[in-house]
């Protein structure tokens, strides 16, 4: 009896365990909820993210050599190439990658990095949202 509470037990402190981990719970949808309420702390005029404004975001170059396009290509469906190191970049659109924008930290993180590189400075949560949409429309 004592050996199936705590096997019990064990399984609730499993499950409970495994659903507070955020990097497994997290959608494209979470990310993009949390980039709105970004945005709406930002400019308070704010009412939703662009899938016209982020397709063109993406693919203009913006003031440097470089636009989101150059290395993840016109296709983010597609497998990308970085411009300098000639490294292979796993396709972008979420519809071709499924782990693309499932980890806060990561997409916080290579947005910081990417947008220094493209504009030389960070995208607003704007900018993030309107690219965001766009993903999220592309199909393989």
């Amino acid at each position: 009896m004592l050996r199936k509470f705590h096997l019990a037990a064990l399984a609730i402190v499993v499950v409970g365990g495994l659903s507070a981990l955020p990097a497994w719970s997290q959608t494209v949808n979470d990310t993009i909820a949390a980039l709105k309420s970004d945005a709406k702390q930002e400019n308070p005029s704010f009412t939703e993210f662009s899938a016209a404004r982020g397709e063109s975001f993406f693919k203009t170059k913006h003031g440097s050599e470089w636009s989101c396009s150059t290395c993840h290509t016109e296709n983010p469906a597609a497998l990308g190439k970085h411009a300098k190191t000639s490294k292979d970049i796993q396709p972008l659109a979420p519809a071709a990658n499924a782990e693309r924008f499932t980890d806060e930290a990561k997409v916080a993180k290579w947005f910081k990095r990417n947008c220094k590189d493209v504009l030389d400075r960070v995208c607003t949560p704007q900018e993030k949202g309107d690219v965001l949409a766009y993903l999220v429309t592309v199909r393989k």
